[in-house]
């Protein structure tokens, strides 16, 4: 019996293994890397929010030239009114990281202002 624990702890003295030490700065390494990664990922993330901002307003804005164009040059009034009539599926919601508003100016030339803001900026 003792001969056999000689035995194995001769095999097992050559055993090479990793040390508390090497599998810590292995953990910090990979963590440094993942955090690294989470805010490159949060940029393209910004990215897509501003070009969606930019798509809404272009939709809002097509969608206001159609019905200008279809009712006897009037705007009009609301972007409720584009999404009751039929020119937009549904108004652009606040819950997307980003605003747009619709404002229509009366009098000579009348207009109709489309714009985004995402956090209180031009988008």
């Amino acid at each position: 019996m003792l001969q056999r624990i000689r035995q194995l702890h001769e095999i097992r003295k050559d055993d090479k293994g990793f040390t508390l030490i090497e599998l810590l700065i292995t953990v910090v390494i990979l963590g440094v890397l993942a955090g690294i990664v989470v805010f490159s990922v949060s940029q393209f993330n910004d990215d897509g929010v501003a070009a969606a901002c930019k798509a809404d307003i272009k939709n809002v804005e097509t969608a206001t030239e159609a019905y200008y164009a279809k009712n006897d040059h009037d705007y009009a009034d609301t972007m409720a009114i584009l999404v009751s009539s039929g020119y937009l599926r549904e108004a652009p919601t606040n819950t997307n990281g980003y605003t747009i508003s619709y404002n229509r100016v009366a009098g000579p030339p009348e207009t109709v202002t489309v714009t985004g803001t995402i956090a209180g900026a031009a988008c």
